[in-house]
């Protein structure tokens, strides 16, 4: 008996060692999310461009050679698919923005969230009221309209979400020659959602901004 729960126990003892083991820290969560995000840029062919070659370029990005700007400060890279029509929130101004975005998870590799061409969420675009104040933004969602709120609990706006907000126009088409601002963004898990930051993910988005009422 006595050698019985002595092995049961011994046991006992190496799955919890095994398990301790298998715990990751904190820089080894960030080693896997910066490897996710570079197998991610160089399967999906995208192009580096720095910030002192995107002010070159009018703070543009081709994207006939899949170029994204990796913005430093946040490690935000960002593509401007479409600048956009109307007019850039002006300093002091606080306007109501418009997102449809779909959202991919990189490390999974697996589309999480999309209310631009889903059926059963197109209905629920996010709104959201967005400050400028001397160039930096701040953002909260419309808690009522806003499928990012609905999913994750919380109406602050992701600040990778807020990165292009200095190089695109926010308005509302008026005549068939206007187009809303398109951006695609590799956002870390220090940019993102509660969620991207207490998993250590990052995610993938495009994202639509228009000017609201």
């Amino acid at each position: 008996m006595k050698k019985t729960i002595f092995a049961l126990m011994s046991v006992v003892v190496m799955l919890l060692s095994t398990s301790c083991n298998h715990v990751e820290t904190y820089a080894e969560q960030i080693e896997k999310e910066n490897n996710a995000i570079n197998k991610f840029i160089k399967d999906k062919g995208i192009k580096i461009i720095s910030e002192t070659e995107f002010a070159q370029k009018n703070y543009t990005t081709n994207v006939s050679q899949n170029e994204y700007v990796l913005i430093k400060s946040s490690g935000v890279y960002m593509q401007i698919v479409r600048q956009g029509c109307g007019e850039k929130i002006k300093d002091g101004e606080t306007a109501t923005v418009i997102c449809r975005f779909s959202e991919t998870n990189i490390m999974q590799d697996v589309e999480v969230l999309d209310n631009a061409h889903s059926y059963y969420y197109v209905t629920l675009p996010d709104k959201m009221s967005v400050k400028n104040t001397s160039g930096t933004f701040t953002a909260s969602f419309d808690t009522s309209k806003s499928l990012m709120y609905q999913t994750y609990g919380s109406a602050s706006v992701p600040a990778g979400w807020l990165a292009p907000m200095s190089y695109i126009k926010i308005g509302r088409p008026m005549d068939n020659d206007d187009e809303i601002a398109k951006v695609n963004l590799i956002v870390p898990h220090t940019q993102g959602h509660s969620y991207a930051s207490s998993e250590v993910i990052p995610f993938f988005y495009t994202i639509t901004y228009q000017r609201g009422s």
